[in-house]
C-alpha cells in the first residue's frame, strides 16, 4: 500500500512547478512551504521520521520566519497594505491550500491506522538521529565539513553583497 508516498509526491512536484512557474514571490513561498511539508511526508512514509521533523523545522520553519523578517523589513507603507489585500484572495490561497489538505489527510490516516505501527510504506526500519549523526560524522564527514564552508562561503558572500556602501551624501552606518 503505497498510495501516501504516491500523493505526498505528486503533490510535491506540483507544488514545486509551482514554485517555478509562479510571478509572485508570495504565491511562489506558499507553494515552496507545501512542497517542503510533501518532501517531510515523504520522509515519514519510507520510515525516516527524524529527517521529516528536520524538514518541517530546519526549512519550512526557518523559510516561514525569514519570509516574516523580510516583509517586516521592507514595510513600505499604505502601497504595501494595498498590495498584501490583493494577495488575500482566494486564488492566492486556494491551491495551496488544497495541497495541504491533501498531505493533512494523508497524514491523520497514517498516524491514526494500524499500518504506521507494525510497517512501513517503504522503508524495512525506523531510521533515528543517532544512525542519522553516526552515518553524518564517520562515512560522510567529508560532505559534511565541505558543506559547512560552502555555507560560510555564501553567508561572507551575502554579506558583502547586501553591505551598504556610504553615499557622497555622507550618510553613516
Amino acid at each position: 500500500m503505497m498510495w501516501p508516498f504516491y500523493l505526498m509526491a505528486l503533490v510535491a512536484i506540483i507544488s514545486t512547478i509551482r514554485v517555478v512557474t509562479n510571478a509572485n514571490p508570495v504565491h511562489a513561498l506558499l507553494s515552496l512551504i507545501v512542497s517542503l511539508l510533501a518532501v517531510a511526508g515523504i520522509f515519514l512514509t519510507i520510515g525516516a521520521p527524524f529527517a521529516a521533523a528536520l524538514e518541517v523545522i530546519v526549512y519550512a520553519g526557518a523559510i516561514m520566519v525569514l519570509f516574516v523578517f523580510v516583509v517586516m523589513m521592507l514595510n513600505l507603507g499604505q502601497h504595501t497594505v494595498d498590495q498584501e489585500r490583493k494577495w488575500l484572495r482566494s486564488d492566492a490561497w486556494a491551491f495551496p491550500a488544497l495541497m495541504s489538505f491533501l498531505l493533512g489527510l494523508v497524514l491523520v490516516w497514517m498516524l491514526g491506522s494500524d499500518y504506521t505501527t507494525t510497517t512501513h510504506v517503504l522503508g524495512s526500519e525506523i531510521v533515528g538521529p543517532k544512525v542519522v549523526g553516526q552515518a553524518l560524522f564517520t562515512h560522510y564527514l567529508l560532505l559534511v565539513e565541505v558543506a559547512a564552508m560552502l555555507l560560510l562561503a555564501a553567508l561572507v558572500a551575502a554579506f558583502h553583497l547586501g553591505k551598504r556602501e556610504p553615499s557622497a551624501a555622507g550618510d553613516k552606518e
